[in-house]
């Protein structure tokens, strides 16, 4: 690999988190086995080489599809063209686990972990709009009179 082939980094500049790595290797192997300095820095860099062909490779995938955004379709096709078929059902398996997560993630879905009724809601929804009002009326409060004659859409019934 050519220390620039990878766009604006020189090799030296793309890793992986060197703890994260050692506690996967930790993980993978028997309690009782332990791996040399020089060995784990080569498993990180085979893990960046094979990160850095794989997604090589499914851009042009993606390319050849004149799409723009590589998708995981177009991951999985190129595990296949690397040879790397038989780990795909597996993939795929991580893939669902990774949706599935991402959902229950505070990140994940708008309204994830909000329950409302649907008077609550609306009674959120009024609460949210008369503070709209009150900020676009320079942070006036329209008279409670006034908000008592409006209707449900705050329009004034006469």
């Amino acid at each position: 690999m050519d220390p620039m082939d990878i766009v604006g980094k020189s090799k030296e500049d793309v890793s992986l988190p060197k703890s994260t790595m050692c506690k996967i290797i930790k993980e993978m192997l028997p309690p009782d086995v332990r791996v040399a300095r020089d060995a784990q820095d080569l498993l990180v860099e085979c893990c960046v080489e094979f990160i850095n062909l794989l997604s090589s490779e499914s851009n042009e995938v993606c390319n050849r599809e004149d799409k723009k955004t590589i998708a995981p379709e177009h991951v999985v096709t190129a595990l296949q063209v690397l040879g790397f078929g038989e780990y795909i059902e597996e993939v795929y398996a991580a893939y669902e686990q990774h949706k599935l997560d991402t959902l229950d993630s505070p990140k994940g879905g708008k309204f994830s972990g909000v329950e409302m009724t649907e008077e609550e809601a609306v009674a959120e929804q009024q609460r949210m709009f008369a503070e709209a009002r009150a900020r676009m009326n320079n942070g006036l409060a329209k008279p409670a009179e006034a908000e008592a004659e409006a209707g449900p859409d705050g329009a004034v019934d006469s």
